[in-house]
């Protein structure tokens, strides 16, 4: 791997043009819709599976009775 010997490397500059910058966000953007789809689905599965265990066991809200 390594033997500490040196071979340091500066980086000087990076040349990006301002439009491929922008079809790399545009792209990270419309892949990032099925993340988060995909989260949303997680979301709701561990919720309804958090209301199936303890739903039953809150307490209900006293209800006011109607004249």
């Amino acid at each position: 791997m390594t033997d500490g010997t040196g071979n340091l490397v500066t980086l000087r500059d990076i040349d990006v043009p301002f439009w491929r910058i922008v079809m790399i966000l545009v792209k990270w953007s419309i892949a990032s819709i099925p993340a988060m789809i995909i989260l949303a689905l997680l979301w709701l599965v561990g919720l309804a599976v958090f209301v199936g265990i303890f739903g039953t066991h809150m307490p209900h809200m006293p209800t006011t009775p109607t004249p």
